[in-house]
């Protein structure tokens, strides 16, 4: 691989007089299920103690009413954003009774779809709108896949840099036209080289076989209660996972060679019916189903690794915000929950991520033709099933080579921004993790899916006991975990102002909901 143009323009980087680098932002959002004391999913509403899923800015609901979401705001720092993803975990602890945080992405599905109640966010249109949504993912694609958790990573470059970078690369455009430029030529890296994620970060090799409702399966037999795959490193980025199944059947697939294609190929799918989205019904008997027929509901129907995002304003559709204003930070959708760290990730893999992203950022990036694109989709699946088979080569134009020689050498090409990100940082953080995962990436028995399966086999536990234990260790770790009590009641505040916004937003709602959902998708 050529990492010519990386080294120019670190070098150029390296040679101003203030590190570009400093004030970058980041943010984390990690999903969990709620469960009762024997691991089965929640059926309790959303507790109030949590304030409203609706409005609340830093604890909401994903798909199901049990699946937690906890959201940093932007952050200028991996320990700020460590230490508020800590606060929200406390927080949600010390509000939910008899109940605990399942430690891992894969869920437990023990009463089967019917055990999974849909996220509801009261009576307003927009609450209306979203839990339909909801209710249409579940018609579409079952309700089982749509409670795995993940974690998503935000990061946008400081804003001082985009004006810097674009004069060293003698770019004439205007800053915002360069930034979106720029983020897609990242973004298109981070498919490329995304696979490293799932095989780096990967904590799902094997699953409850009640996820799989006993439907065959080419995965192996674990124990009585387990199914897995014995190189397997993030089975929800697998086929039987986070990916969505009917895309090849659909059509749907976003082109990232631009801002105007990536809009123009999601309002496709939005505004294009499928019959068999059409057989299920839109509104049926005065009761919506979906919100349309259409190969997408909304934009965020898309299953993808990474997305560019743009914050929306009010009742906006995300693609028009992208197009109105602009990429504002890109988001990373492709790391498990690691249920060997209280919080799901660890301060190691943010310090890796952020070097990983920038890495994508500088790295030369060529539109992707549909030969390399085939290739991606089979990297990344294989290596959710395959990554740690020593044998296994993955796919690099018309060669293949092995999985852990692209690993080590795309850490090698990090080196030099780690180093430039430490040159304003106390005691090399960036520099001290690229040469832990390093040694990670040059030893599959040392991934979290490799030690994940060697502790199983270690207590003869299936996947159910060991979630569960974790689970549980996780609980008491809370339990003794001492926080600033100013910043609980900071959130405190914030439960209870987002039941009053909530409350507003309902009385004020005037719009009848079928003229509320026309006038949202006739926003151009």
């Amino acid at each position: 691989m050529n990492y010519i143009q990386l080294e120019q323009r670190l070098a150029r980087l390296f040679g101003l007089r203030e590190n570009p680098l400093i004030n970058s932002r980041l943010g984390i959002e990690k999903e969990s299920l709620r469960v009762n004391e024997h691991g089965t999913i929640a059926k309790t509403p959303h507790p109030q103690a949590l304030g409203a899923a609706l409005t609340h800015p830093h604890i909401t609901t994903d798909y199901s009413e049990a699946l937690l979401e906890l959201i940093t705001p932007p952050l200028d720092g991996v320990k700020p954003a460590m230490d508020f993803l800590q606060l929200l975990h406390k927080f949600v602890y010390d509000n939910i009774q008899d109940e605990n945080i399942w430690a891992t992405s894969m869920p437990c599905v023990v009463e089967g779809e019917a055990g999974i109640p849909i996220a509801e966010y009261g009576s307003s249109n927009i609450g209306r709108m979203k839990s339909i949504y909801r209710h249409g993912l579940g018609h579409r694609y079952g309700k089982i896949m749509q409670v795995i958790a993940g974690v998503h990573y935000n990061y946008s470059m400081p804003e001082a840099f985009w004006p810097v970078y674009e004069e060293l690369e003698r770019d004439t455009v205007s800053v915002q036209d360069f930034i979106n430029r720029q983020s897609f030529a990242q973004i298109r890296n981070i498919q490329r080289y995304g696979w490293l994620i799932p095989y780096l970060f990967g904590a799902s090799p094997a699953v409850c076989k009640s996820f799989l409702a006993g439907q065959p399966t080419p995965l192996q037999v674990f124990n009585e209660n387990t199914y897995y795959e014995p190189f397997a490193t993030s089975l929800r980025m697998g086929d039987i996972g986070y990916t969505n199944a009917k895309e090849g059947e659909t059509g749907v697939k976003a082109v990232y060679d631009d801002i105007d294609s990536y809009v123009e190929s999601l309002s496709q799918a939005i505004n294009t019916p499928y019959p068999e989205y059409e057989k299920i019904g839109v509104k049926v008997d005065g009761e919506y189903r979906q919100l349309n027929a259409n190969r997408l509901q909304i934009e965020n129907e898309y299953y993808s690794t990474v997305r560019p995002k743009q914050i929306l304003d009010g009742v906006e559709k995300p693609s028009l915000a992208l197009k109105r204003r602009g990429v504002k930070y890109v988001e990373l959708r492709s790391c498990d929950v690691n249920a060997c760290d209280p919080l799901g990730v660890n301060t190691e893999q943010l310090y890796f991520l952020e070097a990983f992203m920038i890495f994508c950022l500088l790295q030369d990036s060529p539109l992707i033709t549909t030969v390399e694109q085939k290739a991606i989709d089979w990297n990344i699946t294989t290596t959710a099933h395959q990554g740690r088979d020593p044998a296994l080569q993955l796919r690099r134009g018309v060669d293949q080579l092995p999985l852990t020689l692209w690993a080590m050498e795309i850490c090698e090409a990090m080196t030099g921004i780690c180093e430039l990100l430490d040159s304003s940082t106390e005691g090399k953080p960036y520099t001290h993790s690229l040469m832990t995962i390093m040694e990670v990436a040059r030893d599959p028995e040392r991934t979290p899916s490799a030690c994940m399966l060697e502790e199983m086999r270690s207590n003869k536990e299936g996947f159910y006991h060991f979630a569960l234990r974790k689970s549980e260790e996780h609980r008491e770790y809370f339990s003794r975990l001492k926080v600033d009590e100013g910043a609980l009641e900071t959130l405190q505040r914030s439960a209870k102002d987002s039941i009053l916004r909530q409350k507003e937003i309902e009385a004020a709602d005037g719009q009848d909901f079928d003229a509320f959902l026309q006038a949202y998708f006739a926003q151009t």
